[in-house]
């Protein structure tokens, strides 16, 4: 099971662009289903929130090796419906996530980074 993620947010379509943001949606989720079926990604989820008066308003999980998920953040059109996704959606960002296995390796540098702080104080 792939360990590493990339979390892509995003908030409400930006006034006006709703229609846009209605077709960058579906050419999204066209564009991660192919990338899963060609094996570039191991998955994806899509993730809706329902209306609490925070910014995010739902976002994009996608899943695989650190190799698949950098190749597919440096792809043009990766970037391309990244670039239009800032002009038709507000809040919208890609950050690197860790997943499964690779939450405990995390939280474990951490904890050693708690107790390194601690025992300089």
């Amino acid at each position: 099971m792939a360990e590493s993620a990339l979390f892509i947010g995003f908030g409400a379509p930006a006034r006006a662009r709703e229609r846009q943001a209605l077709a960058l949606y579906e050419e999204l989720l066209a564009f991660y289903t192919e990338a899963q079926q060609r094996g570039e990604l191991s998955g994806f989820e899509v993730v809706l929130l329902e209306p609490h008066g925070g910014d995010l308003g739902g976002f994009f999980l996608l899943r695989g090796e650190d190799e698949q998920l950098d190749r597919l953040r440096r792809d043009g059109d990766f970037r391309r419906l990244s670039a239009r996704a800032g002009l038709v959606v507000e809040g919208f960002g890609v950050v690197n996530a860790h997943a499964g296995a690779a939450v405990a390796e995390q939280i474990k540098l951490y904890a050693g980074q708690v107790e390194e702080q601690l025992a300089e104080s």
